[in-house]
């Protein structure tokens, strides 16, 4: 068929990856492919005085008025801090689980925003744990049965079923541990950022994989290693890093010790995971980009507003 005859693609879903920092829209099209994708720094926490219809309309708002198609977001946009809060779902938690828990959000015109549902999990010690957002993006990689990693300012391991039920998870600090420490503590008064030390980013996971029992003590090292000139100045931010994804990977692996994780993140900083994880002898292997808006796009499916008008 001749380019000049080829049918024009039909949107089916807007979607939206809607987080802490970031806001990330796709106008998604047949089999979910996408047809646009657009980005802003509105994310829940950018957004002041509740004015989530107005970051809405400034990433989306075309879309809104001339395509008759279902919105659909996942995030922290269903969090307290966000446009409305959305219940947690308990795991383990399957994608059709999720799509029966929808809450809509009206938008104006009789048209609503359709939020999923973050997930809820009881770890070892009694405590809850929980997610919003992760388990779109689990959803969406289609990793199959074993462990996935999700690096990030909370990094998250999740267990996933062969038939695609998220299991359980457990949550790690570690991001948000290396800025305080390096921009609000002792710790960083030493270090010059900017510079590239794979050595001694594999040294500091090897001291946070044999310590990470001791991890309160052992991160006292990035001091004394500057201190004494055992680490220099300008490999002090990767010595760091290393050594809190070494404890976070000596914590997360003590129980049970996978072959093989999958990575679902931003490259670079899934990079770094998949190195730490070489240097503790577990495999890796990187999922398929824009994981989040396959799994809304699968979500959508489930609940039936994939090509339906909104």
């Amino acid at each position: 068929m001749p380019d000049d005859l080829a049918p024009t693609p039909i949107p089916r879903l807007i979607a939206l990856d809607w987080g802490t920092s970031n806001l990330r829209a796709a106008l998604l099209g047949e089999a979910g492919a996408m047809l646009q994708a657009r980005h802003s720094a509105d994310g829940v926490l950018a957004v002041r005085d509740g004015r989530f219809a107005q970051a809405l309309q400034a990433i989306a708002g075309d879309w809104i008025a001339q395509h008759g198609c279902a919105l659909l977001a996942s995030g922290m946009i269903g969090s307290r801090q966000g446009w409305q809060e959305v219940p947690y779902l308990q795991c383990p938690a399957t994608v059709a689980e999720a799509a029966l828990q929808l809450v809509a959000v009206p938008i104006g015109d009789g048209r609503e925003l359709h939020v999923v549902p973050g997930l809820q999990c009881t770890v070892d010690s009694g405590e809850a744990d929980v997610m919003r957002g992760e388990e779109t993006q689990l959803w969406g990689a289609g990793t199959g049965a074993g462990t996935a990693v999700l690096p990030g300012t909370h990094s998250k391991w999740a267990e996933v079923g062969a038939d695609g039920r998220i299991e359980g998870f457990r949550t790690y600090m570690t991001g948000e541990l290396y800025a305080l420490l390096t921009h609000h503590g002792i710790l960083g008064r030493l270090m010059q950022h900017g510079h590239e030390r794979p050595a001694a980013f594999e040294r500091g996971v090897r001291l946070g994989l044999d310590g990470h029992a001791d991890a309160t003590h052992l991160v006292f090292a990035a001091r004394t290693a500057g201190l004494f000139g055992s680490v220099e100045p300008e490999g002090l931010p990767d010595f760091l890093s290393g050594m809190l994804i070494g404890i976070e990977l000596g914590s997360a692996t003590r129980r049970r010790r996978p072959a093989e994780v999958t990575l679902l993140g931003e490259p670079a900083l899934a990079r770094r995971y998949a190195t730490a994880l070489s240097v503790a002898g577990i495999g890796s292997r990187l999922a398929p980009p824009d994981a989040a808006m396959h799994g809304l796009w699968r979500i959508a499916q489930a609940a039936g507003l994939a090509g339906e008008a909104a």
